[in-house]
């Protein structure tokens, strides 16, 4: 695995491929809104490119300011997102099975800006970006498939963060 995922918190469990997985990472992406236009035969196919990892409740999976290159699927369990605001982390997003975290900085290297903390015992579904450079390559038509699914999920949050944040954005023409 190319990724610094396993490295964030000490109890972290290399669990293998998602493959190994599959019936239950199916039933929480189709749970969830990422890949529920994806057939099975997709989603198994995506799943070859995944590595499965366990995660202990209160663990930080991904880190404010860290560089990011992966993206990661909650398969089972639960997390939040928070953001660190006026000395606080402040929760801004419940993250539940079949629900993606990670994706922007995953495809920009950019650093994280916000992190994600698990509020259950996790499994997490986890993608590099050398894994995605990969996916590309070899299925190009799933990978734009995986990549609309990304951009409709962040277009999403962008949204609810417009909404609750600055509303009246809209009436100049912004989002």
């Amino acid at each position: 695995m190319d990724s610094r995922f396993a490295e964030l918190q000490p109890g972290v469990q290399p669990l293998g491929k998602v493959r190994d997985y599959v019936n239950e990472f199916i039933d929480a992406v189709h749970a969830g809104s990422l890949l529920k236009s994806f057939s099975r035969r997709e989603t198994l196919l995506l799943s070859e490119y995944l590595e499965c990892f366990g995660v202990p409740r209160c663990s930080t999976v991904l880190r404010e300011g860290d560089e990011g290159d992966f993206l990661a699927i909650l398969v089972t369990g639960g997390a939040v997102v928070t953001k660190a605001h006026e000395g606080l982390d402040k929760v801004v997003y419940v993250v539940n099975p079949g629900d993606i975290i990670g994706e922007v900085s995953m495809l920009d290297g950019q650093k994280r800006f916000a992190s994600c903390v698990t509020t259950l015992p996790s499994d997490f579904a986890v993608l590099t970006h050398a894994k995605f450079k990969a996916l590309l390559s070899d299925h190009p038509r799933l990978s734009n498939k995986v990549l609309l699914a990304l951009l409709h999920t962040t277009a999403g949050r962008l949204r609810n963060v417009k909404k609750e944040m600055v509303p009246d954005l809209a009436e100049f023409g912004f989002i």
